[in-house]
């Protein structure tokens, strides 16, 4: 029973916002202020560089790493690792800590993907790299990434209750790069 308070401490720890945090260390505007308003390391990279985006990205990476860590540490079920993966993601998305107004959740999920298993992590980051490597577009690959994971979970560990979250959580990332996909369209993605 008690493993399934890893689910609600997976929400509190994806709750934590490595984009507002790095930038008010290091003096930079809040990133829901700036640029494209979004809380994750391509904004911060906009408005802060490469160093304090790359510190957001492994940060908002192990939020979702260290509960799914945590939890196959504790030998939970499928279904309670299901669900704290889904809660670490959704943290990230809506914060308590925040407002309720975080990320897009690209980083979070490749952090629980390689808690799951560590070539399903990699699978999902090669595909986002070699989409970039091509296109130079962080928003594409980003998307094509996420359509492609519940089939990379499929086929790496065939578990049910996995494949359902991540299905949910890649239709969650396509509304949340509804307006990329917008600009995507129309030719005017940076």
């Amino acid at each position: 029973m008690i493993e399934w308070l890893l689910i609600p401490l997976a929400y509190l720890i994806g709750s934590i916002s490595s984009a507002i945090i790095v930038c008010q260390v290091r003096g930079l505007d809040d990133p829901r202020e700036q640029g494209s308003g979004n809380p994750g390391a391509t904004n911060v990279m906009r408005i802060g560089g490469k160093k304090a985006a790359a510190i957001t990205l492994m940060g908002d990476a192990l939020k979702g790493l260290i509960p799914v860590l945590l939890s196959k540490s504790l030998g939970v079920d499928s279904i309670v690792l299901s669900l704290v993966v889904l809660a670490a993601f959704l943290g990230h998305l809506y914060p308590v800590f925040f407002d309720f107004k975080g990320g897009k959740g690209v980083a979070t999920t490749l952090g629980v993907t390689l808690g799951v298993n560590f070539l399903l992590g990699a699978v999902v980051a090669g595909t986002w790299f070699i989409v970039y490597k091509t296109s130079k577009i962080s928003s594409l690959s980003a998307l094509v990434a996420a359509v492609l994971t519940p089939f990379y979970v499929w086929l790496i560990t065939s578990d049910k209750y996995l494949l359902v979250v991540f299905v949910l959580i890649s239709i969650i990332l396509l509304w949340r790069h509804k307006s990329n996909i917008q600009r995507l369209m129309k030719g005017e993605e940076k």
